[in-house]
């Protein structure tokens, strides 16, 4: 390829002359269409680009995520959550304030040998900022940052085999900053605790990156690896495309009037969506829009151009902008309650509650899916034992041991329980006595106890981890259980319960006293969810109502005489508490998914959230990445939705955030990060 007098040089001995001389930069080469060939004994070789254009004079920096404090939606970078920089500045010859780097040449390339080494097992990506984005010479864009996620540090303790060609580019920064969101403040504060569960957690977000494009191409995927899952290829695309917009101009941040491309991303990513910190980079300003998806919409889908390098985009301005992959397989039919283990794994169970319809539900399964969302229970789920023998199962709940409870639901009168590998573990279920009369809902207390709602019984049952019976021939009765659905268990071991045949909730002690409490707009015969959050407070959804109720641990109506609305709540279903304490809420007929603060403000825009395949979404949960998962009660529905990133990391199972020892009011690490 011929190149002009003007362009600059790539061979490694002008990058040195450049180095000595202190040349900042020059006209980049010609962009070459050809990846460069990889050398044996090459650990880590790469291109950057912004957009198709090479980025000549990058800094290539290599980073662990740290161990010693979270970044994430909310918390200010600082040196508890600072990345760790692994390349050595006496081998790469460059070094600034962020750390040691490697330069890119005239096009685009990079290369890392024996400049570095990491700790095995622990998350590691890449960090590209400023450079020459094709323009004229000396040209350094200090606006332009771009991510991308290598993951698992393998045991050798470098990457020497274990990693391809690395493109670096809008899409890979778009896939980083999505899956990582809950844990990355910006992109030199990625980070997380040093628990075994926190290093799952972030293993698992790092992961999901490879479910969003292909590291050795940079280009986004229509379908996850694993073959089950739909990506949002067009949405990616646009976000990728509204970072193109700044990296490739000369960085400039200038407005209002008149406003750059930077300028208009940058003020429309602040750190906390409408307010907070102006980002310095593209990659910081990814990682502000995945922490707060539902803002700013028509500011920044304005911003890329006729000519935007990555397609296809989306057609139209979104509601948001979530990044959800839709999984299918399973089946997941009907799911009556969904459940996330220590690993990240996801649990459904699927029922016919709609039995006899036309629509012909086949149900009577329990269905679980990988952290990546491949199937892990077969094309039938797992089926047997006494799986619901009219109905199907309900509830379900994880133990510390990683197994599965299940309310096996109307006319079972049984608890089946599944190992992880969906063994069952007590031959038949739990089938006669103990009050147990068509269960529907389960929990897992701090002492590995499980309690079951009754809907036909209008009690609890209490069983050990044995599955002896613990609350007495006919379980816990009283207190206003009026045909109870749903379970959830508070730091004092009191057992907080949802009932249809009433609006009120029920709480149940440790003793088995149970007492209820009115109010909010939790309609009778209406169906509803619960949870509990850190500090003892029990959320229910009012279907009917159309809002979410909270009461305190003492049984106090906190939310508003009519409960927390607005935000898309629309005959809301499932309830989460998420790492940061914040409500997630199923909109089963609002087909969108709402956030809620602690305090009951809403997070999520005017509708929610929306993505592909919610229809009906009808339970949810939070798993340790901070990825949102919500499964749907509509016909012809199966799998799930996976929302990337959205949510704060949250201990589990439930179960592991309550103290083995109760406390006086109820508090625990339920709703905290691992």
């Amino acid at each position: 390829m011929r190149m002009s007098s003007r362009v600059l040089c790539s061979s490694l001995a002008c990058l040195l002359a450049l180095a000595l001389t202190g040349c900042t930069g020059s006209t980049p080469a010609t962009p070459s269409t050809e990846a460069p060939s990889i050398s044996a004994g090459l650990a880590i070789q790469g291109s950057v680009h912004g957009g198709q254009q090479p980025i000549a004079l990058a800094h290539v920096y290599l980073f662990a995520a740290n161990t010693t404090g979270y970044g994430g939606p909310g918390i200010a970078p600082s040196a508890s959550n600072a990345s760790v920089s692994l390349l050595n500045a006496t081998s790469t010859g460059y070094s600034d304030s962020i750390g040691a780097y490697v330069l890119t040449d005239g096009n685009g390339n990079f290369s890392i040998t024996g400049d570095y080494s990491c700790t095995p097992n622990t998350q590691v990506y890449l960090y590209a900022l400023g450079g020459n984005p094709g323009l004229t010479s000396g040209t350094n864009n200090t606006a332009a940052g771009l991510l991308a996620a290598l993951g698992n540090c393998p045991a050798a303790g470098n990457f020497l085999t274990a990693t391809p060609y690395v493109v670096v580019n809008e899409v890979s920064t778009v896939a980083a900053a999505y899956a990582l969101a809950g844990f990355a403040s910006d992109a030199t504060h990625v980070s997380s605790s040093g628990t075994a569960l926190a290093q799952t957690g972030i293993a698992n977000a790092f992961a999901n990156a490879a479910n969003l494009e292909t590291l050795s191409t940079g280009a986004a995927l229509a379908t996850t690896p694993a073959g089950n899952g739909a990506v949002p290829q067009s949405t990616i695309n646009t976000l990728a495309n509204i970072l193109a917009a700044c990296i490739n101009t000369n960085g400039a941040v200038t407005g209002p009037t008149s406003p750059t491309p930077c300028y208009t991303l940058f003020n429309n990513a602040l750190s906390g969506g409408s307010s907070g910190t102006v980002p310095s980079d593209t990659a910081a300003a990814a990682i502000n829009i995945a922490h707060n998806p539902s803002l700013n919409i028509s500011a920044l889908f304005a911003l890329p151009t006729a000519q935007s390098p990555f397609a296809p985009g989306l057609a139209a301005q979104p509601n948001d902008f979530t990044v959800a992959i839709q999984f299918t397989g399973g089946p997941s039919t009907y799911p009556g309650a969904i459940a996330i283990d220590g690993s990240g794994n996801v649990w459904i169970t699927n029922n016919e509650i709609d039995v006899g319809d036309q629509y012909g539900a086949p149900g009577m399964s329990v269905t679980k899916l990988s952290s990546l969302g491949a199937v892990l229970s077969g094309a039938n789920g797992y089926t047997g034992g006494v799986l619901g023998e009219i109905i199907g199962p309900l509830g379900i709940a994880i133990d510390l041991e990683g197994n599965a409870w299940i309310a096996d639901g109307v006319g079972a009168n049984a608890v089946s329980k599944l190992s992880n590998s969906g063994s069952f573990l007590l031959p038949y279920g739990v089938i006669e006595g103990g009050g147990l009369n068509s269960p529907s809902g389960v929990a897992i207390d701090g002492s590995g106890n499980a309690w079951i709602t009754n809907f036909l019984g209008n009690s609890v049952t209490e069983l050990s981890s044995s599955g002896s019976f613990l609350s007495g021939t006919n379980g816990f009765t009283g207190g206003g259980l009026i045909n109870p659905t749903e379970i959830a268990i508070d730091g004092s071991g009191n057992a907080w319960v949802s009932n249809i045949g009433n609006s009120g909730v029920t709480k149940v002690s440790s003793s088995g006293e149970a007492i209820y409490y009115a109010g909010g707009e939790i309609y009778a015969a209406s169906g509803y969810y619960i949870a509990v959050d850190r500090s003892g407070s029990a959320w229910a959804t009012g279907i009917q109502g159309g809002s979410v109720s909270k009461f305190s641990n003492s049984g106090a109506l906190i939310s508003p005489s009519n409960g927390y609305t607005g935000g898309g709540l629309n005959w809301p279903a499932g309830i989460a508490i998420d790492g940061s304490g914040n409500a997630w809420v199923a909109n089963s007929v609002g087909n969108s998914i709402t956030e809620l603060s602690s305090s009951g403000s809403v997070l999520s825009g005017a509708n929610g959230y929306l993505g592909p395949g919610i229809t009906g979404p009808y339970v949810i949960a939070v798993d340790g990445s901070g990825n949102v998962w919500v499964a749907m009660h509509a016909p012809g529905s199966s799998g799930a939705t996976e929302f990337i990133g959205t949510a704060a990391p949250v201990i589990t199972p439930i179960c592991a955030g309550l103290p083995a020892t109760p406390t006086a009011d109820g508090t625990s690490k339920l709703g905290t990060r691992p």
